[in-house]
């Protein structure tokens, strides 16, 4: 939360906003020319707040110092630290650093052991199992159009009008799908973002999706439609059940083909390009799970568009999630298949572990509604759950 305080970006903030809290005392902006991260925001920052303290009157209580090498506390910003401070209070003309004198790790124990467990002291899911209790207890029990709007002011889902735009990509060669030829499309969602579909054929289709028939299913890929499509037991049941029906699958944003190349690491742990994204989304107070689901209502709306009236919606893993939410808000949807589905939120929050990433987990959605009431709603539209994932099942599922 240090680096990533919710709702900053949404409320326009910047870095100098949060500094501007101090004006007009004494403040040094502290940088690293080889740093990972770009010196010009630090810049940026002082220039703006230099004007702020001129208007204050105390133009000299700000500065700006970059360290010539990389990311670190290191010597050159320290004592560039120790000029300003001293320079400022007048306790002391000293420049440069003294040597250090590195304690021992006991020395700096807090604790008789270094370990705060022996004090019997409760684990943090222990904090988080309340509250979430105490949130079950206060929850409104929702259904049909109540759920409906609660799930969307959860997920900050914007107004959807109109048929998307989309463009055709390259057909596919024969990659050991169900239907042999696949022909992949990108579907604009939101501004500059594009969920990848592909469209499963018998026979060659090399442009717009045809309006042979009004039945379809859409398919939300776990982790890659692609090597979905390969290996999932689910999609060959789907298209066996169905071969009436027009059959397409699809990565929303930051899934398969459609994840950002941004970071070196393209799983979901720490530092990841979904953490990053996801960290993002809580700053925008636009959740990561919410902007996933956009993508799915905007694929459905395309699919609409082009005459498929009737669209069963299923899903695996982490895109059941997305094709959950969706499922509950649009009319396109008349049967929902999910496998391996989330259980419920409340089993997270209340878990000692638990392995579901920073994109699934919308902030504060146990205050309004878990997941359960969604599948309830669904069973309205002929929901099939088949094997639904625990807190800690996606990890053993890698």
């Amino acid at each position: 939360m240090e680096q990533c305080p919710a709702k900053a970006l949404g409320l326009g903030l910047d870095h100098e906003d949060f500094l501007a809290a101090l004006a007009p005392r004494p403040i040094i902006i502290l940088a690293k020319e080889k740093d990972y991260f770009d010196a010009r925001g630090n810049e940026a920052a002082y220039h703006r707040l230099k004007r702020l303290y001129r208007l204050l009157g105390a133009e000299d209580n700000i500065a700006y110092f970059v360290g010539p090498t990389y990311h670190g506390y290191s010597q050159e910003n320290r004592e560039a630290m120790y000029r300003w401070f001293n320079r400022c209070t007048g306790i002391s003309d000293a420049r440069t650093e003294p040597k250090l004198v590195l304690e021992e790790e006991k020395t700096l124990w807090c604790t008789p052991n270094g370990q705060v467990a022996e004090l019997k002291s409760k684990p943090i899911h222990s904090f988080t199992q309340e509250k979430s209790r105490s949130l079950a207890a206060k929850r409104l029990d929702l259904d049909g159009a109540a759920l409906a709007q609660t799930v969307a002011e959860a997920l900050r889902l914007p107004a959807r009008t109109g048929t998307p735009e989309f463009r055709i990509l390259r057909p596919l060669p024969d990659r050991k799908y169900p239907l042999r030829h696949a022909l992949p499309y990108m579907v604009d969602t939101d501004p500059g973002v594009h969920a990848i579909v592909y469209r499963l054929t018998a026979e060659p289709l090399l442009s717009r999706p045809p309006r042979d028939t009004n039945k379809a299913v859409l398919y939300i890929s776990h982790e890659s439609a692609d090597e979905e499509l390969r290996s999932e037991r689910l999609i060959r049941d789907l298209i066996a059940a169905e071969p009436e029906a027009a059959f397409y699958a699809c990565d929303v944003r930051g899934v398969g083909d459609s994840e950002p190349q941004t970071t070196s690491l393209s799983d979901r742990g720490e530092y990841s390009t979904d953490y990053f994204y996801s960290s993002h989304a809580l700053m925008l107070d636009y959740p990561y799970a919410g902007q996933r689901t956009f993508d799915v209502l905007r694929v459905l709306d395309w699919l609409n568009g082009w005459g498929y009236g009737q669209i069963h919606l299923a899903a695996k893993g982490y895109g059941a999630l997305p094709a959950t939410f969706a499922a509950l808000l649009s009319a396109h949807v008349i049967q929902v298949t999910l496998k391996n589905a989330l259980s419920s939120y409340t089993e997270v929050a209340e878990a000692r572990d638990y392995r579901w990433p920073l994109s699934a987990l919308p902030a504060g959605v146990l205050t309004s509604f878990d997941l359960p009431d969604c599948y309830r709603e669904l069973k309205k539209k002929n929901l099939k759950l088949l094997e639904p994932w625990g807190a800690e099942t996606p990890a053993s599922s890698a």
